[in-house]
């Protein structure tokens, strides 16, 4: 299509809300059109992600990101001039030919945020939303969204690597109508939440963000879902919104026994154990979701878990959003849904190709900004149909997806707990329809 040629892409290096620089690439297209985006690490990294290119030494701790910036400006640039914007795979194809293993050398984050970055601009030159870009005129799911609750590492002694917080906690709503209405939700869920936790230890009552629990407050993780469950109760949700909790297992894994430390109370636990202990709290509490219940690696264990909790079991690291990974898993029967972070696997074309897979097989996939993607995570969440969303219930991200919501008009579909996986969460969707008749 005339005008949709890229003319120029610019590379700098950003500030994030992770804490480390990012890549921000700006796509320029013949008609004027232009599309931005930012690629950054996570906090918790799986080691099968992509490979990162940093800078070393002492500035920005080791983690800047010039020498990424500078191939993205130097050769990417250069390589992708006159390609059609609007052709992704075109984009991305001709990004990674230009050097054997391409990611590597150029970095991860120097392709991601280009390849994202012409995602919008080729949107752009079209003249289309980015979710219609990204799913044609079948884009019009709108996620079930959650709201961050609990995190904090430190309230058990730590783990055996760097938890970044983890587990944290979110709460999912799923018992609405629209999007807006579960948006509405999780913002008078969180606000009562960060009123509850800053009279008991002055937790600051922000408006989005997980309340961190300091070491002291809690004698265990049971005592937090005590809490949880009562603010949602009170609120009046009781049956239409539940849990949500990325573990972050592998960081409290000590490979040279095999157990799990400092993980939702002081004691030391075996695999074993660990599974015994996940089955009791979904029996005893609204678990909808959870997130890389064990080690990264440890597709049989997930695979059994998956199959008896009847929940929606989210592979993050055990997937890395990498093609390859998510066929073993497949063949495993491990997890049910697919964790999906573009800047994990390197580029939009091949976050997509693993989207069709999953699909294929019956996983769903469950979107997360955590990488820099920012209020386009509601896009790509629409792009893809997918049934539920990390977090996103309050804020910017919220605001786009409502916006969306309103832009759809009657074809907009809110389906609530029938987006979740499992068979306890489709007895709650029938449970939520039977209720309203």
């Amino acid at each position: 299509m005339s005008g949709t040629a890229i003319t120029s892409i610019h590379a700098r290096q950003v500030y994030t809300n992770r804490g480390n620089p990012g890549v921000e690439a700006v796509v320029t297209t013949e008609n004027g059109a232009v599309g931005r985006a930012m690629c950054t690490s996570g906090i918790s990294v799986g080691t099968h992600e992509i490979v990162f290119s940093f800078d070393g030494g002492e500035k920005f701790r080791g983690k800047g990101v010039m020498g990424a910036v500078n191939n993205v400006n130097n050769i990417i640039a250069p390589a992708l001039r006159g390609v059609d914007a609007s052709n992704q795979q075109l984009v991305d194809r001709t990004m990674l030919a230009i050097t054997p293993d391409a990611k590597a050398k150029l970095g991860g984050n120097a392709t991601a945020a280009v390849s994202a970055a012409a995602l919008k601009a080729g949107a752009a030159a079209l003249g289309i939303p980015l979710y219609q870009h990204v799913g044609g005129e079948n884009a019009m799911y709108l996620p079930v969204p959650g709201v961050a609750m609990a995190a904090g590492d430190a309230r058990y002694g730590g783990g055996i690597t760097t938890p970044g917080g983890k587990p944290t906690m979110s709460v999912m709503c799923f018992g609405f109508d629209t999007f807006a209405d579960a948006s509405y939700a999780c913002w008078d869920i969180h606000t009562r939440w960060a009123e509850r936790m800053k009279a008991r230890f002055g937790g600051l009552p922000n408006i989005r963000d997980f309340i961190s629990i300091p070491e002291g407050v809690f004698g265990c993780d049971r005592e937090i879902w005590d809490e949880m469950m009562d603010v949602i109760i009170t609120a009046g949700y009781e049956g239409r919104a539940g849990f949500q909790m990325d573990v972050a297992t592998d960081t409290y894994h000590n490979k040279e026994d095999g157990k799990y430390y400092g993980l939702f109370d002081n004691t030391p636990k075996t695999k074993d154990e660990l599974y015994k202990f996940y089955m009791d709290i979904i029996r005893e509490y609204p678990f909808v979701i959870l997130e890389d219940p064990f080690n990264e690696d440890d597709y049989d264990t997930t695979a059994a878990l998956t199959k008896e909790s009847g929940i929606q079991i989210v592979g993050d690291d055990l997937f890395t959003t990498n093609p390859e990974r998510v066929a073993y898993g497949v063949s495993k029967g491990a997890a049910n849904t697919v964790l999906l972070k573009v800047n994990q696997i390197g580029t939009i074309s091949e976050a997509l190709e693993m989207i069709q897979y999953a699909y294929k097989f019956g996983y769903a996939v469950m979107p997360s900004d955590s990488r820099g993607e920012g209020e386009s995570i509601g896009d790509y969440a629409v792009g893809i149909n997918a049934g539920s969303i990390r977090e996103c219930g309050i804020g910017p991200r919220a605001n786009r997806l409502m916006e969306i919501e309103e832009e759809l008009g009657a074809a907009a579909k809110f389906i609530g707990a029938r987006g979740l996986k499992g068979f306890r969460n489709q007895a709650r969707a029938e449970e939520y329809e039977r209720k309203k008749k």
